[in-house]
């Protein structure tokens, strides 16, 4: 356990307001808009809130989210015994769906760990961005391997980078979205809505309802464009299954998924050079003294578990969050497993089901943001003063408000 001395001294660099004064906000009421660092930050500019949505829309799962579990899954099912449909996979024989969720969920642990050993660089020190840069390369690599796997004897090959390239799509989505809450309170907006408190012109409810609607504002529009852009992309990617010809041959169904999940990639690829490019350097908050990037994060959990007893609501929030997002994932791997098999792989049905579904989702968030009034501040918890489990809580993702 820390000492004291370096627990207030962590506890009070989380204290400051946005100008690093801390006469100028009453801390004892709570942090409402807490900075990740001492000194002034760079002002978000439009190019750069741009480039933000563009590596999103390149983001978009369809390579190794959407299509490489499919092109996985269709390995497997050619690859097994046409009697007993069974694989040696992980000690014994198993079907193809018990080999998928295995997959899956060994994805799932590998990731656990890596969160667990640099998830602190979210919010700590300037690591972040090259976090991002490293996951987004390996990700593009699996991306194109796939072009080298369209044979059924190479899904031991197909395994790998199913289970790599699901870590590598949720390792960079985490890391672009650590980057929102200071892009989101460094706008122009923001900046005049903070001199508006220190004037006395607004109370810090009022400067805390404009951060949650222009955090809302951003957050929803990114997933709008979004949306758009990965329907774009797929209609592109239907007339490339068209060249190639997917409905000749069962080959040709394995080249179209190789070709389609790096033709997706390289989308990604191009959409995000800008964001790399544009994006200003905003330091996260300084490590304790008698820590380290990798030590910090397990002492931030460490504090958050002595805490958090007494913060029952919140306990059982997290509970219910990790109950709910563990469902999701598996319901999620279920769905489109059975979904594969029912198509039998056909790349264009999937391409069509892709489009209708992204296309609701762009129509129903566009019906959200024409109502100005509905766009709504995202979901806060208010939980007593506690910094440690506040920056845990952060670790872990969350963005919440400490009353």
């Amino acid at each position: 356990m820390a000492p004291e001395s370096d627990v207030a001294t962590a506890e009070a660099r989380g204290s400051k307001d946005l100008h690093d004064d801390t006469t100028k906000q009453d801390v004892s009421t709570g942090i409402v808009i807490p900075t990740l660092v001492e000194g002034e930050m760079p002002t978000t500019t439009k190019w750069e809130i741009w480039s933000w949505y563009a590596y999103y829309i390149g983001s978009n799962g369809l390579a190794l989210f959407n299509f490489g579990p499919t092109a996985f899954q269709n390995l497997l099912d050619q690859a097994a015994s046409k009697d007993t449909g069974l694989l040696h996979f992980a000690g014994r024989a198993r079907d193809i769906n018990s080999i998928v969720l295995l997959a899956n969920g060994l994805s799932f642990a590998l990731q656990a760990i890596l969160f667990l050993i640099i998830g602190a660089y979210a919010d700590f020190g300037t690591g972040r961005r090259w976090i991002l840069l490293v996951w987004s390369i390996i990700s593009y690599g699996v991306g194109f391997g796939w072009l080298g796997v369209q044979d059924p004897s190479k899904w031991q090959t197909a395994t790998g980078l199913y289970i790599v390239g699901l870590i590598g799509y949720q390792m960079t989505l985490t890391y672009w979205t650590a980057a929102f809450p200071s892009l989101a309170r460094n706008t122009p907006q923001l900046r005049d809505v903070a001199l508006q408190y220190e004037s006395g012109e607004i109370t810090q409810q009022e400067m805390d309802r404009k951060d949650e609607v222009e955090r809302s504002r951003l957050s929803n529009v990114a997933f709008y464009i979004q949306s758009i852009g990965e329907v774009v992309i797929l209609a592109m990617i239907v007339g490339i299954m068209f060249g190639v010809k997917v409905d000749k041959s069962v080959a040709n169904n394995n080249r179209g998924l190789s070709v389609l999940i790096a033709f997706a990639t390289a989308c990604w690829l191009i959409l995000s050079i800008p964001w790399f490019i544009l994006e200003k350097e905003r330091p996260g908050m300084k490590v304790p003294d008698h820590l380290n990037m990798v030590t910090v994060g397990f002492w931030q959990l460490w504090r958050a578990l002595g805490q958090v007893w007494q913060l029952k609501q919140s306990l059982i929030y997290l509970v219910g969050y990790f109950l709910l997002g563990d469902s999701l994932n598996t319901t999620v791997t279920v769905i489109a497993t059975l979904q594969n098999q029912v198509v039998s792989y056909e790349t264009l049905t999937l391409t069509y089901l892709l489009i209708v579904g992204i296309a609701a989702q762009a129509i129903g968030i566009g019906a959200f943001l024409a109502h100005p009034e509905a766009i709504q501040p995202q979901c806060q918890i208010h939980v007593q003063r506690s910094h440690g489990l506040y920056y845990a809580l952060r670790w872990l993702g969350y963005d919440w408000q400490l009353d």
